[in-house]
């Protein structure tokens, strides 16, 4: 079982320093004994047994199973369905992938069995996956009044670039809150019955969830961050009208629940995945300062279900994962026993990529609720970081729903699990949130625009090309690459390119109080059948414009790029 990883600033050793200053464990994460067959073999694998489709003798295989009462279950489910359907066409055969069921306790002994057996390629085991968050200086628990306050005010990370997304002007925009949009987050455990999660989550929909604390206050946090509902109260998520589900691991692994989840998407939507593992720097070994764990998709079999998801045009989001690790690394060039010959670090930029953006975590701006974890943007000492990572998001002092680790929420706590708030949730799981935020606001926005969503490769691109940039900070150079903050409005225009027009105001309403409150003042002008909006407006153009309305025959030529004013001329 993982414990979270130890503070930014004390990575060099020692224990972690979850809750009581000892470390935390995520309980109920399972090892994963993979096996792959050899294509010739013609493996097919069901209840009564193993057969070969092509006549090859699979009995001894099929003795080794019985003997040891073992099951080999496809992982992605039917080989001759996977034959028909895989729409990876140029990525691994899903068909030769299966799990060695009943076996977990044994699973190192029973891998170097069955990979000896006439039929199988390899076989490997996968340690437990868990939660990519980190651990924090302990806060005291607030009872929070019985009704919940507004706590958007805490979202820096909704804010205007560079310290934010750019979420509030995203919401001025059609689609922006993430209209049409749909989110499936991959780990464990939620609280699907958050008082501020209600309206748009559509629940588990894959796997059963985890009943331990921890797993659940993580989830809920994700959801939180992304999709929190827009009510006046508690939190509001990046694209709080987009749709949000679950996929569970628990019983299927990691690699199937992505599979099942891209099924259950189509082009545009977003797989978030949560979570990471024990990598080959300390030889696959579960600790508690999380040092050397990485991204899933250095194994084989998730590998091949995130290609699976990108090349229908899903969105894959994942965790770079909090090791402290340069992916970059010479070591991540050796294949690992077991894995099959066709295997290729997929952190290498020169090899196939998986198709996924992976994110790393930076830090928020100094002074955020009255704390300083480096300059802002630049890399968090726990962050794995190299040419593989797309994007950065708030790694640490991300507010949003759910507890503090296995306890009640250390922003907002009491009896009531369900009105549960945080003020430090963090790890690259806290900023894979951010970014799959700033993903589905522009895929809302490309859908109202009736343009094509953006494919895997393009969000890739975009998020590259645009953004707040990293920061260096002290030991930890902008050069060890974690990549840019989204900035929705500034990726908008490369992917929504402005038609600049022009007209005269027929009206205009000066909104000295705003709706929502977190956007800024504006002075709103009718113009060319629509409402056109300039944020922040001097006192003198507010006074031009009025003494020209009021003079009954107003004269204020306006020019807007969709529905922001970039120039005005008063003449009357």
């Amino acid at each position: 079982m993982s414990e979270q990883v130890q503070r930014a600033e004390d990575l060099g050793g020692g224990p972690g320093p979850g809750p009581g200053g000892a470390g935390f464990a995520y309980r109920g994460a399972e090892p994963e004994l993979i096996v792959v067959a050899r294509p010739e073999a013609g493996l097919r694998a069901g209840a009564g047994g193993v057969r070969s489709a092509v006549d090859v003798d699979v009995s001894a295989l099929d003795l080794f199973l019985t003997e040891e009462r073992l099951v080999l279950e496809p992982l992605f489910g039917s080989e001759v369905r996977l034959g028909t359907t895989d729409a990876a066409d140029d990525g691994p055969d899903l068909a030769l992938f299966y799990r060695l069921r009943a076996g977990e306790r044994r699973a190192r002994e029973l891998r170097e069995r069955i990979a000896a057996l006439p039929g199988i390629a390899t076989a490997y085991v996968k340690p437990g996956a868990v939660p990519a968050t980190v651990a924090d200086d302990d806060r005291r628990m607030t009872e929070g009044p019985p009704v919940t306050p507004d706590l958007s005010g805490r979202q820096g990370y909704l804010r205007a670039a560079p310290e934010g997304t750019d979420a509030h002007w995203a919401w001025q925009r059609p689609g922006g809150s993430g209209q049409g949009v749909t989110v499936i987050d991959v780990e464990g455990a939620w609280q699907l019955g958050h008082e501020d999660l209600a309206g748009r989550l559509a629940g588990v929909v894959i796997g059963t969830p985890l009943t331990d604390l921890a797993w659940r206050n993580h989830g809920t946090a994700v959801i939180g961050v992304i999709g929190g509902d827009r009510s006046g109260s508690g939190v509001t998520g990046i694209v709080p009208e987009a749709v949000t589900a679950a996929a569970s691991v628990q019983g299927i692994g990691t690699a199937a629940a992505i599979h099942a989840a891209a099924d259950r998407l189509g082009p545009g939507d977003v797989v978030l995945v949560e979570l990471h593992r024990p990598g080959p720097r300390f030889a696959y070994a579960e600790r508690e300062d999380q040092r050397g764990y990485m991204a899933i998709e250095w194994w084989p079999d998730d590998y091949a279900a995130v290609r699976y998801a990108t090349a229908r045009g899903v969105l894959v989001v994942a965790a770079a994962g909090n090791g402290g690790e340069s992916l970059d690394d010479a070591l991540y060039e050796r294949r690992p026993d077991g894995f099959p010959e066709w295997w290729r670090n997929p952190f290498n930029p020169a090899h196939p990529s998986s198709g996924a953006v992976l994110v790393g975590a930076g830090a928020p701006p100094p002074g955020t609720h009255g704390r300083d974890h480096g300059p802002d943007r630049s890399r968090l000492a726990f962050s794995n970081h190299g040419a593989r990572v797309d994007a950065q998001g708030w790694g640490r002092e991300v507010t949003t729903t759910g507890g503090h680790w296995d306890r009640p929420g250390d922003l907002r706590g009491g009896p009531e699990e369900i009105a549960w708030y945080t003020d430090t949730f963090s790890g690259t799981s806290a900023a894979s949130s951010v970014v799959v935020g700033a993903l589905a606001a522009l895929q809302g926005m490309l859908k109202a625009a009736a343009r094509p969503p953006m494919t895997p490769e393009r969000a890739r691109a975009v998020l590259r090309a645009s953004g707040s940039p990293q920061q260096d900070a002290p030991g930890r150079p902008a050069s060890q690459r974690i990549g840019n903050r989204p900035d929705i409005k500034a990726a908008v225009g490369q992917l929504l390119p402005p038609a600049v027009g022009s007209g005269q105001a027929e009206r205009y309403w000066d909104e000295l109080l705003p709706y929502p409150p977190e956007l800024p003042p504006r002075l709103r002008l009718f113009v060319a059948g629509a409402w056109r909006s300039l944020n922040r407006p001097s006192a003198e153009i507010r006074q031009a414009v009025h003494s020209a309305f009021a003079s009954g025959r107003p004269d204020v030529r306006v020019w807007f790029s969709d529905d922001e004013i970039v120039g005005l001329v008063v003449t009357g």
